[in-house]
C-alpha cells in the first residue's frame, strides 16, 4: 500500500511515505505550514519516484490541535486528494503524537491556550497501534481525568506548557513525561494506513477539521485572514 501523510495541527510540520510498510518522512518546525507543506510533500515524492496518482490514499491530521494549522492541513489534504482522485483518511493528532512514543500507554496533551490543554489518553494494542480510552477532550490541566492503573507517559506541548499542574493532578499514574514531543507524519502514516484497511477512509470533501473547541473554531473562522487561539 501506498499512502501520503500530512500533519500540521501543532508548531511542527511533517510529511510522510508510507511504502508497503516503511515510512519516510520530512519534518520541520520552522513554522510558516502554509508555505512549506507542498514543497515537502513535491519533495517526498519526488525522492521516492512517485506522482501522487498512483497513491491509495492520503491521511491527514484531523486534529485537535492549531485551529490555522488544521485548516491548512485539511486544505492540503482536499486538494491534493481531489486532484488525483484519491480517498482520504482523516486521523486524530493525538493519536499520531501518543503512537510516536516509546510506551504502551501514553497521556497525550496539546496546548490548547487560555490555559487548556486538548487531551487524550492512549493504550497500544497487540497490533502496536494506539487506541483512545474515552474521549478527546480540552479541559484545564487540573481537570483532566485520572486514568485507570498506574505507568502512563505523558507528552506533547500541553506537557511543555502546563508540567507542573498535570503532574500535581495525575500524582502516581504518572511513571514521567517527555519534552518536546510532536505529532510525526510518518505516525499519522502508520494509523491512516490501518485505518484505510478498516475502511476509515472518506470522500476527499469530507476531509474536515475536528477542533473540538467548536465555539471558538467558529469564531475564529468567522475573521477574514483572522488569527488563530494557538498559532501557527
Amino acid at each position: 500500500m501506498k499512502l501520503l501523510a500530512l500533519d500540521t495541527s501543532t508548531e511542527a510540520c511533517s510529511v510522510a511515505l508510507w511504502l508497503d510498510g516503511e515510512a519516510r518522512e520530512l519534518f520541520e518546525l520552522a513554522g510558516q505550514h502554509s508555505e512549506r507543506i507542498l514543497p515537502m510533500v513535491d519533495a517526498l515524492l519526488t525522492e521516492a519516484g512517485l506522482k501522487l496518482t498512483q497513491l491509495d490514499a492520503l491521511a491527514f491530521g484531523r486534529g485537535p490541535g492549531s485551529f490555522t494549522g488544521l485548516r491548512i492541513g485539511a486544505g492540503v489534504a482536499q486538494g491534493l486528494a481531489f486532484g488525483a482522485g484519491l480517498p482520504v483518511v482523516p486521523v486524530s493528532s493525538l493519536a499520531a503524537l501518543a503512537q510516536g512514543q516509546d510506551a504502551d500507554k501514553v497521556l497525550a496533551a496539546l496546548d490548547a491556550r487560555m490555559h487548556q490543554v486538548y487531551w487524550g489518553a492512549y493504550v497500544r494494542n497487540p497490533h502496536g497501534l494506539m487506541e483512545l480510552q474515552g474521549t478527546e477532550q480540552v479541559l484545564a490541566p487540573e481537570q483532566v481525568p485520572l486514568p485507570p492503573g498506574e505507568g502512563w507517559a505523558g507528552a506533547g506541548p500541553g506537557w511543555d506548557a502546563y508540567h507542573v499542574a498535570l503532574q500535581l493532578r495525575l500524582g502516581d499514574c504518572l511513571a514521567g513525561w517527555q519534552s518536546e514531543q510532536f505529532p510525526h507524519a510518518r505516525d499519522l502514516a502508520v494509523l491512516g494506513a490501518a485505518g484505510f484497511q478498516a475502511g476509515q477512509a472518506v470522500a476527499a470533501e469530507e476531509a474536515i477539521p475536528v477542533y473540538i473547541r467548536n465555539d471558538v473554531a467558529m469564531k475564529s473562522a468567522g475573521h477574514q485572514g483572522g488569527g488563530s487561539a494557538h498559532g501557527p
